[in-house]
């Protein structure tokens, strides 16, 4: 499987991260390698993946929704796009593994919260969703085994 953190891991670089502190550091590090492991070893087949099919990345047509932005186009799971949609999507996908669903979910939050602490970051009000994603974060991996 492509590696879904396709963008450089900053969240274990200081040098990239230097208002994370260091334990939030670790913790972010610590959590998107266990989340890749789960991922990557998971042993479920592979496909074509948009990548980030949220619905940001949706547009309405006469003839119904549309994807656009393919730029982070992939091959993979296919729980790991479920876990860019909404809750809900997931329950009507067939044949989607919820575990692993859960595990994508967890992946794509410390991947964004990577993407926040970063110090190129642009993302308006960054930090502060860094902050919250990270708060987010910890609640998810606490629940892991619940």
């Amino acid at each position: 499987m492509m590696n879904p953190a396709r963008r450089r891991s900053t969240a274990n670089r200081g040098t990239l991260t230097p208002e994370l502190a260091a334990s939030d550091r670790v913790f972010l590090a610590s959590t998107l390698n266990r989340m890749r492991r789960a991922v990557t070893e998971s042993g479920r087949p592979e496909q074509l993946l948009h990548g980030e099919p949220h619905p940001g990345n949706l547009i309405s047509t006469r003839t119904g929704p549309l994807f656009i932005d393919f730029e982070t186009c992939c091959r993979g799971l296919i729980e790991f796009d479920l876990a860019h949609a909404p809750d809900d999507v997931g329950d009507h996908y067939p044949g989607a593994d919820h575990r692993l669903l859960k595990d994508c979910r967890t992946l794509v939050l410390s991947m964004i919260t990577a993407w926040r602490w970063d110090r190129d970051d642009q993302f308006p009000d960054g930090h502060r969703l860094g902050i919250e994603w990270l708060s987010q974060l910890r609640t998810a991996t606490s629940n892991l085994d619940g």
